[in-house]
């Protein structure tokens, strides 16, 4: 239940949304303890979305629904890597499209914090970075070498035109042509949780005086938990503190740093993310509800991380390394406000009736849920093995040492970022297969197309069975995620790192396929001759196909992959993400827009244990839960 609070002054923002200020000039502002808009006292009630893992058709949806909780601002990262997935190459373009979703929130009477990183952190491949980066071999990341700020620079070059026009504060920049009279943005968060990292004592400055010179006018922030609080800083930005737990004395901490000043929570997590072998986490509503009141009664500000956490969709999701590496599953649902297909959960209507209590107001109503369909059962009818798939789409890139997924001359000199890579090499007899802990992150191993065992992390050696003549030696190794958080950024090189022995020799003469899996390939898959029909019992690796038809007007769904063991599904060319039996995560979101009425194409890469049929229903299951501690 919520705990009884009283607070002594209601907060009536009825006129301070975006489009009703329009030409306004002041943004937001701090004097003494307290924020103002448009020189009006002002709390900050947020919450984090991210355009980039929610279908663009849903934007709106979940955004009412934020405005229906009694939320007044909306947070988001901006994903470098998705932006410019090669070096020079910018996309701002459909689920991308930083500007639309801006001025969506505008319409519809949301403001913006915006966390434009570079880095991002957000359980999101390389926190957001580029793996591009990772070609130069001195790269330092997250600091003032030449080769990193480069980057940013160029990147920022072609991002900041987009954002300074959405700004609230009436500004002239004259190297933003398409300038307006005020936006949804009050304010633009200088990198991310920068005090758990501080390699470059001069990088915020940096970072703050790239976002400066590019016409930003907006209040500065830096968001660290309490231990990188002071790490964190740079002058001329309001810090703010990210936790789940209000520990006594927390938000006093924030004195310590900086005296007179507003008090803002960044990030409340109301939730988790989960790891591939883990439980799924959730976080008491009771618990949550409780201590966002507590904040609230304390005079801050809040944004609640997550809202809607959404989806890792394709092979974006992180990973952590601390004692030993895991990667993040595919579903964000993080167990917050919104389900990751967007509906209500019980956080939402406690966390609605405290807003609603403050704001002193009734708040709109919420909108409707969005139905689910079961389509039940789906036959995947047709298959192809890997190797059949070699000869005729994928052209080897030969290389007498291994070569890591970032430095292979693909993509126009960009490298490979995600997915698989196959490395080939002929071998004479049998023996002890040594990795050296150069796998990144899990091969497979197959003599010819026989396969042996695997190799990660925890198992760098295998025996190789003898036998007469020459024989392949074939490596299938995935990017599980790269790691997002933490101090081992810059070795996030992915396929093989180094070398690989066989009896102590290092292996050599490579044959190296990329398995990247981008929309050209797999369109490009439908065609390939040698389809054939799914026998009784197959092994792997090998494409799967089969037809979802749909009669009426097509609705969120979920896929449950039982009998399968590990692999991607694609429906239509989208890339849903991967599933793994090892679990939590048991059911795949696939949401409406991206299916059709009439034939829809299902395709799944499964590495090993393929079953026959998949089911499509209406209620996820996410694992085994255990409450976060």
């Amino acid at each position: 239940m919520l705990t009884c609070l009283s607070f002594s002054s209601r907060f009536n923002w009825s006129e301070l949304i975006p489009l009703r200020l329009w030409g306004r000039t002041l943004g937001l502002q701090t004097e003494n303890s307290q924020f103002l808009l448009e020189g009006m006292p002002f709390r900050i009630f947020g919450g984090s979305m991210h355009y980039f893992r929610v279908p663009r058709e849903y934007w709106e949806d979940r955004m009412l629904k934020m405005k229906a909780c009694g939320l007044n601002t909306l947070t988001t990262y901006v994903p470098w890597n998705l932006h410019e997935q090669e070096r020079g190459k910018f996309d701002f373009s459909r689920n991308l499209d930083l500007e639309a979703f801006l001025s969506l929130a505008a319409k519809n009477g949301l403001w913006v914090i915006l966390r434009p990183g570079p880095y991002i952190c957000s359980e999101w491949d390389l926190g957001g970075l580029p793996s591009w980066l990772l070609q130069d071999p001195e790269m330092q990341l997250r600091t003032t070498y030449k080769g990193f700020t480069e980057a940013v620079d160029a990147y920022f070059d072609h991002l900041m035109p987009i954002v300074v026009p959405l700004q609230a504060s009436t500004i002239h920049y004259p190297l933003c042509p398409r300038y307006k009279k005020g936006g949804p943005i009050i304010a633009v968060q200088v990198e991310n949780e920068y005090g758990s990292y501080a390699k470059d004592p001069n990088y915020m400055t940096y970072v703050k005086m790239a976002l400066l010179n590019r016409g930003i006018v907006e209040l500065l922030m830096t968001s660290d938990n309490k231990n990188g609080l002071s790490f964190g800083l740079v002058e001329g930005a309001l810090a703010t503190v990210n936790f789940q737990k209000l520990e006594p004395g927390l938000l006093k901490y924030l004195d310590t740093v900086q005296r007179d000043q507003p008090k803002m929570v960044m990030e409340y997590w109301t939730g988790w993310f989960d790891n591939w072998g883990g439980p799924h986490y959730v976080f008491d509503a009771d618990e949550m509800v409780n201590t966002v009141a507590s904040v609230l009664k304390l005079g801050a500000s809040i944004n609640l991380y997550m809202f809607h956490g959404g989806t890792n969709f394709g092979f974006m999701n992180g990973a952590l390394e601390a004692d030993e590496y895991k990667s993040d599953v595919t579903s964000y649902d993080y167990d917050a406000v919104l389900t990751e297909a967007g509906d209500y959960t019980s956080k939402f209507f406690k966390l609605r009736q405290l807003f609603s209590m403050i704001i002193g107001q009734p708040l709109p109503l919420p909108p409707m849920i969005e139905s689910k369909a079961s389509y039940g059962a789906i036959l995947l009818h047709q298959y192809i093995s890997l190797w059949d798939v070699l000869p005729s789409l994928l052209q080897p890139i030969k290389s007498e040492f291994p070569v890591n997924m970032e430095n292979l001359h693909l993509n126009d000199s960009s490298g490979q970022s995600y997915g698989y890579v196959l490395y080939e090499t002929v071998i004479f007899g049998g023996g002890h297969l040594h990795s050296r802990d150069h796998v990144r992150d899990r091969a497979q191993v197959f003599v010819n197309t026989m396969y042996v065992g695997e190799l990660d992390y925890n198992t760098v050696e295998l025996s190789l069975p003898e036998g007469q003549g020459f024989r392949q030696l074939r490596l299938l190794v995935e990017n599980r995620g790269r790691v997002n958080y933490g101090l081992a950024l810059n070795e996030q090189r992915k396929g093989l790192i180094g070398d690989v022995f066989l009896n102590k020799t290092p292996l050599r003469n490579f044959k190296i396929y990329s398995l990247e899996m981008k929309p050209g390939f797999m369109k490009s898959l439908r065609h390939v001759v040698g389809w054939s029909a799914v026998p009784d019992y197959f092994v792997g690796p090998a494409f799967f196909r089969g037809r979802l038809w749909i009669e009426h007007q097509p609705q969120d769904t979920f896929l449950k992959l039982q009998g399968w063991e590990k692999g991607v599904v694609f429906v239509n060319g989208q890339n849903l993400g991967r599933y793994w039996k090892i679990g939590p995560q048991e059911t795949l979101y696939l949401p409406g827009p991206w299916l059709w009425k009439g034939s829809n194409e299902i395709v799944i890469f499964e590495e090993r244990t393929a079953g026959r049929i998949i089911q499509s229903v209406d209620i996820p299951y996410l694992g085994r839960t255990q409450y976060v501690d």
